[in-house]
């Protein structure tokens, strides 16, 4: 069962169908609570944050240090989600990454996983996390090579214009926006699926982790920032929200 219908609806806070709602920590998927303000008290989830994967390779995984802080204020306000203020940093062999649902990964240059790396990455995208890929100017060829070797049957495929992911919360007729220009080319939007949920989605020739940062770092024209943060809202709420029910 996949959370699509009334799940968006109450994580914007629009409305509820009965019973008030809440995400669960370990599940990641809405499920009824108690109207009674001390049991609501007693079962409130730790707040939900990103990760930014740290890996190996020497690719700068640490690039667009405001972005994240700020798709978090974004989803914080836009939404009734309960976000932290910060970003989490976690390893593939870190006992917290199956805390996280939203995996970020960025930089301009290579990455590299080992074995372990790739199996526990395949393991927690195969229990239901979700794993954003942007490249930053510089990965395209390294992230191909490691994510077929998470999915070597599995190739990444362009992510159809009616997908959930581009109209879920904000609508984008046309897919990812453009935030830089790179070398001209279009922005793409790639994901690779398992069974109907888009479970990796990668970001390629569009600089949504720029878009993201502070205005002043690269003084972006304010609709280009604010088309940037309204597609990362919609990234994370599609990822907390099609996450299949335990």
């Amino acid at each position: 069962m996949k959370l699509v219908g009334w799940s968006v609806l109450l994580a914007l806070g629009v409305g509820s169908p009965g019973p008030s709602y809440q995400l669960t920590a370990d599940s990641w998927s809405y499920q009824p609570v108690s109207s009674s303000p001390a049991e609501s008290a007693r079962v409130l989830p730790p707040p939900m944050t990103i990760a930014r994967l740290q890996y190996d390779g020497g690719g700068d995984w640490y690039a667009n240090p405001s972005s994240l802080p700020n798709l978090l204020a974004a989803i914080r306000q836009r939404t009734s989600l309960q976000v932290d203020k910060t970003e989490a940093r976690v390893t593939l062999t870190d006992d917290k990454l199956w805390d996280y649902p939203f995996i970020h990964v960025t930089g301009h240059g290579n990455i590299k996983f080992s074995d372990t790396e790739i199996a526990r990455l395949r393991d927690y995208l195969a229990r239901g996390g979700f794993l954003h890929v942007d490249d930053n100017y510089g990965l395209d060829e390294s992230f191909r090579r490691e994510i077929k070797r998470v999915f070597p049957d599995r190739p990444l495929v362009d992510v159809p214009l009616t997908h959930p992911i581009y109209h879920i919360v904000y609508d984008f007729p046309k897919g990812v926006p453009k935030i830089h220009e790179h070398d001209g080319a279009p922005a793409r939007g790639f994901g690779i699926f398992l069974g109907d949920r888009l479970a990796v989605y990668y970001t390629f020739s569009s600089d949504l982790g720029n878009g993201w940062e502070d205005p002043e770092v690269y003084h972006d024209p304010p609709a280009l920032h604010e088309a940037a943060l309204r597609m990362g809202v919609n990234l994370f709420v599609y990822a907390v929200t099609s996450r299949p029910t335990p």
